[in-house]
């Protein structure tokens, strides 16, 4: 073949090529992760549209498409689906929740808890965040953190600018109509005779500003490995009934297993908690308890208590080193961080054996950046 001939004959193929391939696709306007756990596209705008495909949390979509706050996106499979823009997440969004999740895998878990009913996992501590996870009835997570937290109006970053808002119509001004001048203004009225005693008194004072009410947020952890913010007053610590009947009314915020007992037939637990009188504080407990199984009594019994504290978390256990005498020993033990009335707050550590309870040292203690 000549080269004329190669040349025209590469030139048809590319013309096939070129009609064979179909439309372009639209380009991307911006990228977004999903935001709840489950997330259905529609066919088209509207609630009876066809669903397009269904997506779960974390993954990424692209942006092509937008019509006031709903947005059409693209998965990496290449299905393309309406959704509401308020259900995605920006990129750093969702960076700050893996990073959230690294912190609560680093956290000493403060119990295990459960719920009542349905509740939605948070990934900020304000009840507008968006929610990415479901607890069901029954599910198990792990309590690592508290905050408090005001009660504000959430303000969300979007994966796409504000759109511009519509230049406001001139107004037409309205047809000019003479009219007769207005009559003369009435004299002013005097002062009054004790004008100047008046002029001596302040003004009172405007009412003080009311606080936005407070809420109360645990950190929890998922069996999955994520992490979240939850209402912490509608937790339940999964600690057994015949334990958290001597709670008095106040809310357990930790529990620990101090060892097992063996009574007949039966195992038990020694536990340590740490329970609060009042919620919306900035600390995470005031008092703490030690209870052990008694073998004579067949019952829990209080071994070591302290109320009236401002405790934070994490609570530990641990092994302890003790100095008995010239030696050294290890014992069972854990430590509990404390604000003293300097302000200042100290990590007490404790050793126990069965029912003797001991401090063994105070320390400065400084809270993670």
């Amino acid at each position: 073949m000549s080269g004329f001939g190669f040349r025209l004959l590469t030139l048809l193929l590319c013309l096939l090529l070129g009609c064979s391939s179909g439309p372009q696709r639209p380009g991307a306007i911006g990228e977004a992760y999903v935001g709840p756990a489950t997330l259905k596209l529609r066919q088209d705008l509207g609630l009876r549209s066809p669903e397009a495909a269904t997506l779960r949390h974390g993954d990424r979509v692209e942006i092509i498409q937008r019509r006031r706050r709903f947005v059409k996106v693209r998965t990496a499979q290449g299905t393309e689906g309406w959704t509401d823009l308020r259900q995605l997440l920006t990129s750093r969004q969702m960076a700050d929740l893996n990073g959230l999740a690294e912190r609560a895998a680093r956290l000493p878990s403060q119990g295990a808890s459960t719920v009542y009913e349905d509740l939605n996992v948070h990934a900020e501590p304000n009840r507008q965040a968006p929610s990415f996870h479901r607890i069901r009835e029954g599910d198990l997570v792990e309590v690592v953190d508290h905050r408090l937290t005001p009660r504000l109006p959430f303000e969300p970053e979007k994966p796409l600018p504000e759109l511009p808002k519509p230049a406001p119509k001139p107004k037409r001004k309205p047809p000019e109509e003479k009219t007769p001048p207005p009559p003369p203004l009435p004299p002013a009225p005097k002062p009054p005779e004790n004008w100047q005693e008046l002029s001596r008194t302040s003004p009172g004072e405007p009412p003080p500003v009311k606080p936005p009410p407070m809420d109360d947020w645990s950190l929890v952890r998922l069996p999955n490995g994520r992490a979240g913010w939850v209402l912490t007053r509608l937790l339940k610590m999964n600690i057994p009934d015949e334990v958290a009947q001597y709670s008095e009314g106040h809310r357990i915020t930790g529990y620990f297993s101090m060892g097992t007992v063996r009574d007949g037939e039966l195992v038990k637990h020694n536990w340590l908690w740490t329970t609060i009188s009042q919620g919306s504080q900035p600390f995470q407990f005031d008092s703490f308890r030690y209870f052990v199984w008694s073998l004579r009594r067949h019952r829990y019994e209080t071994a070591y208590i302290e109320r009236n504290l401002k405790g934070y978390y994490p609570v530990e256990v641990h092994p302890v080193q003790v100095r008995i005498g010239r030696r050294v020993e290890t014992m069972p033990g854990f430590s509990v961080i404390v604000e003293g009335e300097d302000g200042v707050r100290y990590r007490r550590t404790y050793a126990y054996q069965t029912y003797l309870v001991r401090l063994v040292s105070k320390d400065r203690w400084e809270p993670p950046p």
